[in-house]
């Protein structure tokens, strides 16, 4: 198992991905045929590559083996290139069967979880329904993520492909209020739930009813909307994720001259995107850390700025960061003219309560199912997580409704060891320098619209050079070493171009030089 594919909650085939693309001519490919195969391959399990590509924080590069020469391979830039080409030249998505069942199944939200469910059941073959509560489906990659990070027309689009597989979607259709969800019980062979967490948390503190006091949540949702709040010119954000991150870089782009992040740790224990910190200090947000809120300074009705107090970091917490311990006599003033408080949110379950599991949100076991005959779920309604997350849980409950319906077993993921860089020849693979796409500059990113992109896809040939920087770990790429260094001609080659080696283990003498000279560390050898 490589360690990208195992870092990947949606265990993407990452290292097919780049493999088909970058050792193309070993395989005997042309390039359009490697694309395809490509995106074959991640489609499989993501219908949303285009999406991911722009807002996936890709654990799968922290965990690559790249890192041990010059920088992880750029997974990230390449998936979302093979989105964006697939949108531009209107590649569908592929079905698994001609097959039309009768079995209909309901999907509560459109979000990346949901999506994912209805994708992976619709391409079997399933008559599936969305029901979607706001105007517009997306979730929170609509409602949740800016436009200058996710373009509306990208989200637009993929959404579609998936629709154009005969998935019907209801908007304005708010289950548990429009429609009861005993009626979908009667009517579908299965329901899988995927409402996100779109009710933001505020504070806890004293003046915080202040009409400029807003949850990071709520901001983002006016603002996706169509319907921006006023802003004024001093904006305050506390908390240090993705959200708060979000929030404050919008607020830029509404015309705040000074926007200030309020974080109670430090800037190595903030979950938010590390390429979001940075752009958001180029952009000129101020970062004050080790520091919380501790009351609201009022004017009028309206709150005029936050009174916090300094913090150092103490023992750590059950996440595993050192918690944040107040400083007495530490109190300090930062003036505001709106406070948005980006420091959770959870599931809105008006007319679903009986979804709830106590105060732990929805619970399903290892399949996606929940306590409820018929009823499936993932996504933030489970536990807060990222897109990639989601779209793993809803295809697993895919899988289940299928294997439960049909009686088909589902294939599930093997535990296999992980590769790490130690097992691998470094020495076979040339040093090249990690591609990425342009960014746009600081000073054209104000003044033109929230949805002024700001990271831009790669090139063809950045992509390229990209995937050939893939070292294929655990799985042979054909480079022929081992062949070479065998002296008994126990390895065979194959006249046909793609086909992988043969042992003929009746004349290997057990020399081990296969396994030593192996570059990825595909070859085992045991004794």
């Amino acid at each position: 198992m490589p360690p990208c594919i195992h870092a990947c909650p949606n265990n993407n085939d990452i290292r097919g991905v780049l493999v088909a693309i970058g050792q193309r001519e070993k395989f005997g490919r042309t390039l359009e045929e490697a694309y395809r195969e490509a995106w074959r391959l991640l489609t499989e399990t993501n219908p949303l590559p285009a999406v991911c590509g722009r807002v996936c924080p890709h654990p799968c590069e922290e965990a690559c083996n790249r890192t041990a020469l010059e920088g992880a391979a750029n997974i990230n830039g390449v998936e979302r290139f093979l989105g964006d080409k697939a949108l531009a030249e209107n590649w569908p998505l592929l079905k698994k069967t001609e097959e039309k069942r009768t079995e209909k199944i309901a999907v509560i939200g459109s979000g990346p979880a949901g999506l994912s469910c209805a994708y992976q059941l619709a391409r079997r073959g399933y008559p599936v329904t969305i029901f979607e509560a706001f105007s517009k489906p997306g979730g929170m990659l609509r409602y949740g993520i800016p436009a200058y990070r996710l373009p509306r027309e990208i989200l637009d689009r993929e959404i579609q492909r998936i629709l154009d597989l005969g998935v019907e979607l209801r908007l304005n259709c708010a289950v548990g209020k429009d429609i009861s969800y005993e009626d979908l019980r009667k009517e579908y062979a299965a329901i899988f739930v995927g409402i996100g967490a779109h009710k933001g948390k505020l504070l806890g503190i004293e003046g915080e009813d202040a009409p400029n006091v807003i949850s990071g949540q709520e901001f983002l949702n006016l603002v996706n909307s169509g319907r921006p709040p006023d802003v004024g010119d001093k904006v305050l954000v506390v908390g240090g994720g993705d959200t708060a991150i979000d929030a404050a870089r919008v607020s830029k782009r509404l015309g705040a001259a000074e926007v200030t992040i309020v974080y109670r740790r430090t800037i190595a224990e903030m979950p938010a995107i590390k390429e979001e910190v940075e752009e958001a200090q180029k952009e000129g947000i101020r970062l004050e850390f080790l520091a919380a809120p501790v009351s609201f300074l009022r004017n009028g009705d309206r709150a005029s700025g936050m009174r916090c107090i300094r913090m150092e970091l103490g023992e750590p917490d059950e996440s595993g960061r050192r918690r944040p311990v107040p400083v007495k006599g530490s109190e300090f003033d930062i003036e505001a003219t709106m406070v948005i408080a980006a420091i959770s949110q959870e599931p809105d379950f008006t007319g679903l309560e009986h979804l709830r599991d106590g105060k732990s949100w929805i619970k399903i076991d290892e399949k996606g199912r929940t306590g409820i005959e018929k009823t499936y779920a993932g996504g933030d309604a489970i536990e807060l997580g990222i897109a990639t997350m989601a779209i793993a849980q809803g295809r697993h409950a895919a899988d289940t409704i299928h294997e439960q319906i049909t009686g088909e077993k589902a294939e599930r993921p093997v535990e296999m060891p992980v590769i790490k860089s130690d097992r691998l020849k470094l020495s076979y693979y040339e040093k090249a320098e990690r591609n990425t796409g342009r960014q746009l500059p600081v000073e054209e990113r104000f003044g033109r619209g929230l949805d002024v992109e700001v990271n831009q896809t790669m090139t063809e040939e950045q992509v390229l050079a990209e995937s050939a920087r893939c070292m294929s770990c655990g799985l042979c790429f054909l480079c022929g070493s081992c062949w070479m260094y065998c002296q008994v001609s126990a390895i065979k080659k194959s006249p046909v171009k793609g086909e992988p080696y043969s042992f003929e283990l009746k004349y290997c003498d057990g020399c081990k030089k296969c396994a030593e000279e192996c570059p990825c560390g595909y070859i085992e050898m045991h004794l």
